[in-house]
């Protein structure tokens, strides 16, 4: 399909302005990208100015290594989305080591190290999520997205989708097959998409 195409073409286009020194290809990259990168780096570290200094680091990373983005290898959104996984993460171990304070008003000391860890599972996890989501076939990605933002039921999501409703299940539980191995992303702190998937 041609909208297949289209984004790696412009992947490619992008990395060979990127490596020419073109500054507003970074700012067209941002344009496009900065709200995805936020959000990740933001969904690992908890934090609105420690995501907002992740992604001046991603984007800086790009600027001054445009090289490191091989558009043979996937899509530059994905290899973004690893990236900021990464710096985070790198992050996170950095700066995290003590638990924040808790309601109570507790430094929340015990435990910090193995706090910590479960913060880095669970934000591997979940970005390991939106990248097997972003990456799946577009017919899977429509059926999940109705049936879990929207609340349709399969017989729903069947009749907008245009499908037979068997269609619509076989979608949804493929769908959601791939999603489950999010949680076979490997060792703690591995960036999304690099796991082995079940």
């Amino acid at each position: 399909m041609a909208k297949k195409d289209v984004p790696p073409r412009w992947d490619r286009r992008m990395q060979q302005r990127l490596a020419h020194g073109e500054a507003a290809a970074l700012g067209e990259l941002y344009d496009r990208f900065a709200s995805l990168v936020h959000g990740l780096a933001h969904r690992v570290l908890g934090d609105e100015h420690a995501a907002d200094a992740v992604t001046r680091d991603v984007f800086v990373h790009v600027w001054e290594h445009p090289g490191d983005y091989d558009p043979r290898q996937g899509p530059l959104r994905s290899w973004l989305a690893t990236l900021t996984h990464r710096l985070a993460v790198r992050r996170l171990r950095a700066t995290g080591t003590a638990a924040p304070a808790g309601d109570d008003g507790s430094a929340g000391d015990d435990g910090s190290a193995e706090e910590l860890e479960r913060r880095v599972r669970h934000a591997s996890v979940a970005a390991r999520a939106d990248y097997i989501v972003q990456s799946m076939p577009a017919p899977l990605r429509s059926a999940l997205e109705l049936a879990y933002f929207q609340r349709r039921d399969y017989r729903q999501t069947a009749a907008d989708l245009g499908v037979t409703e068997d269609e619509a299940r076989r979608r949804l539980r493929l769908g959601l097959q791939l999603l489950a191995t999010a949680h076979d992303a490997g060792a703690p702190g591995a960036p999304p998409g690099h796991g082995g998937a079940a």
